[in-house]
């Protein structure tokens, strides 16, 4: 057993690797990365989340709200960049289908990472610096191999086609055929269309927590009662959304709109080809890196494109099934604290991320 962890120590690569990633590097960290839901089933089991409505109230490892969410939200969208500007095909050189999906990664961290946090929310909770550095991980993971299959590495699937196997044929699709224009087309508008609704959802929340802070201090002041809160009148203000509008038939509707939002991101990835560009023109050539072994939860989406004959935007594809896998226990715990803080009848029988169900 020690001989062969020494030996599989031995055949990673080295950190410099990373950045950017070489083949060997993006199939490593895209494999290690792939298995994340299986580390999410501690999820279920544990409703200690000290973060947002839940984060403890003196702890030592305690970090600002608005900037431990700045820390972890803007780390994706710089590796990213970073890692592109220093690939060959450099970030300028890649196709503008390529260049469409930076885009949309970054338009949705700017928000996540700048706007949301100290533009939009009225306060941030402390967050716990291995909440902060969980999230940071799986960014960089997430960037990682984004960076890699977006600088044009192929990653051999057992038993299925590659991600651009048929681009490589002169017969197969091109990233501007008819078909895969059209994917991409309703790949950004489902994109815009989530995000939109995403912020709609948490602007709501937050307008909500503003009304209930001025209620409440308006309150105080009729009665004469001292003031708490004195930093931030808003922190640890939380409501319950009416039922009504997004929230008529769940609680965490911002959590669906972010899952719709990243699906039209693997749609519009179905452009994404392996190519290597050249001085004087565009080649479709593969950068083939070492084979993949995929995990079960992938083989669905591996067989589809197989049978389509469409190219799989694995990275992109992973990154919703970590998404989800990651906030349907947290919106499971949320739902319970609604219901202890604000009681079932305030829940009127929503669920948390499925309508009507009580444990999702």
């Amino acid at each position: 057993m020690g001989s062969v962890l020494s030996t599989t120590w031995e055949n990673l690569p080295s950190i410099t690797d990373f950045h950017p990633p070489t083949p060997a590097a993006y199939t490593t960290v895209l494999t290690v990365f792939q298995y994340f839901p299986v580390f999410t089933l501690l999820e279920w089991i544990l409703s200690w989340y000290p973060a947002g409505k839940t984060s403890l109230k003196t702890s030592p490892f305690n970090v600002p709200g608005r900037i431990a969410w700045f820390a972890m939200e803007i780390l994706g969208p710089v590796n990213l960049l970073w890692n592109l500007s220093r690939s060959t095909p450099s970030l300028v050189e890649l196709p503008i289908t390529n260049q469409l999906i930076v885009a949309l990664y970054c338009i949705h961290y700017a928000n996540r990472a700048v706007i949301s946090p100290f533009f939009s929310a009225p306060s941030m909770s402390p967050i716990h610096a291995f909440v902060m550095g969980s999230a940071m991980l799986f960014n960089w993971m997430n960037s990682s191999c984004l960076s890699g299959w977006l600088s044009g590495y192929e990653i051999p699937i057992a038993g299925y086609r590659t991600n651009g196997a048929d681009a490589l044929s002169s017969s197969g699709p091109s990233p501007f055929s008819g078909r895969l224009m059209l994917f991409t087309v309703v790949g950004v508008i489902l994109f815009f269309y989530g995000m939109a609704q995403n912020i709609r959802s948490e602007t709501t929340l937050f307008r909500l927590r503003r009304e209930e802070a001025e209620r409440r201090a308006s309150k105080r002041s009729e009665d004469g009662s001292p003031e708490k809160n004195e930093g931030n009148k808003y922190h640890k203000v939380y409501v319950i959304p009416p039922a009504k509008g997004s929230f008529r038939y769940i609680l965490y509707p911002h959590f669906v709109f972010e899952w719709l939002e990243w699906t039209g991101f693997a749609l519009a990835g179905l452009a994404v080809f392996p190519l290597t560009l050249s001085s004087t023109t565009t080649t479709m050539r593969a950068s083939i890196a070492p084979a993949l072994r995929p995990a079960p939860w992938i083989l669905p989406a591996a067989w589809a494109a197989d049978r389509l004959g469409l190219p799989l935007p694995l990275p992109a594809v992973l990154f919703v099934i970590n998404a989800v896998s990651n906030m349907v226990p947290h919106a499971r715990w949320g739902r319970k604290w609604y219901v202890e803080k604000f009681g079932a009848k305030a829940v009127a029988g929503r669920g948390a991320v499925v309508p009507c169900c009580e444990v999702m």
